[in-house]
C-alpha cells in the first residue's frame, strides 16, 4: 500500500500532536496538524487529507461537532468520505457508539498503544481504498451500459436503414437491366450488413447480462460501507 497518504492530526495536546507527528512522518505519511476544531476544518478544505486523527474532547468544537460538519455540512460534502479516526479518553459505550454512528470510522481510547493506532490507520485506508475500487469498478460498468445502450440504438438505426435498402433492391433488381447485377450486389451486401449487425447485437447483448450479474453479485455501496464501519473495534 502506498503510504504516501495524508493524514490530518487535530489534538489540543501538542505533545500528542509532535508525537504522532515524528512517528508518522518517519513511516512515511505526510501528516499536518491543528490544535483545534475550527483550523481544523479549515485545514481539511485546503489541505484535502486522506484520513483525519481527531481527538475527541477539546475547546469550543469537540471532536465529535467537527465530525458531524464534515460528514453531513453540505460546504464539506467533497470530504464527506474521509476517514476518520476518533480519540477520545471517555471509555463509556455510549460515546463510542455515538462517535461511530456520528460517522467516525473507528474510536481509540486514551492511553494508547502507538503500534495498536498504527494498524487501525492501515486498516482503515485500507478499507477507503477497497471502497474506491468498488466505486470505479461500479462506475465502468455504468459507462460500458452506456455504450451498450448506444451501439444498440445506432444498430437499431442501420439496421432499419439497410433493411429498407434490401427491400427496394430487391424490388429494382428485375426492372434494371443492364444495372441488375449492381442492383443485387447491393443487396447481398446490405443482407451481409444486416448478418453483420446481429452477430454484433448478440455480442453486445452478452456483454449486458454479463453486467447485469457483475451488479446482482456485488453488495450495494452504501451497504458495504456501513459493514465496514460497523466492524471498526470501539
Amino acid at each position: 500500500m502506498d503510504t504516501k497518504k495524508r493524514i490530518l492530526l487535530v489534538d489540543d495536546e501538542q505533545i500528542n500532536l509532535e508525537f504522532f507527528e515524528v512517528m508518522l512522518t518517519k513511516l512515511g505519511f505526510l501528516v499536518e496538524k491543528a490544535d483545534n476544531g475550527y483550523d481544523a476544518l479549515e485545514m481539511v478544505k485546503r489541505w484535502k487529507p486522506d484520513l483525519i486523527i481527531l481527538d475527541n474532547v477539546m475547546p469550543r468544537l469537540s471532536g465529535w461537532e467537527v465530525t458531524k460538519i464534515i460528514k453531513t455540512n453540505d460546504e464539506y460534502r467533497e470530504f464527506a468520505e474521509v476517514p476518520i479516526i476518533m480519540f477520545s479518553a471517555m471509555d463509556d459505550v455510549k460515546d463510542k457508539v455515538e462517535g461511530l454512528e456520528m460517522g467516525a470510522d473507528d474510536y481509540i481510547t486514551k492511553p494508547f498503544n502507538f503500534s495498536e493506532v498504527l494498524a487501525r490507520i492501515r486498516a482503515v485506508l485500507r478499507t477507503r481504498e477497497l471502497i474506491k475500487q468498488i466505486e470505479h469498478r461500479e462506475a465502468r460498468i455504468r459507462v460500458a451500459e452506456e455504450i451498450n445502450r448506444r451501439v444498440l440504438e445506432f444498430g437499431d438505426g442501420l439496421k432499419a436503414t439497410l433493411s429498407a435498402a434490401a427491400a427496394d433492391a430487391a424490388i429494382l433488381a428485375p426492372q434494371c437491366g443492364d444495372s441488375r447485377d449492381f442492383v443485387e450486389r447491393v443487396a447481398r451486401e446490405a443482407k451481409t450488413a444486416l448478418d453483420q449487425l446481429d452477430a454484433l447485437e448478440s455480442v453486445v447483448a452478452s456483454l449486458k447480462a454479463e453486467a447485469e450479474s457483475l451488479k446482482d453479485a456485488e453488495t450495494a455501496l452504501p451497504a458495504i460501507k456501513t459493514k465496514f464501519r460497523g466492524q471498526a473495534t470501539p
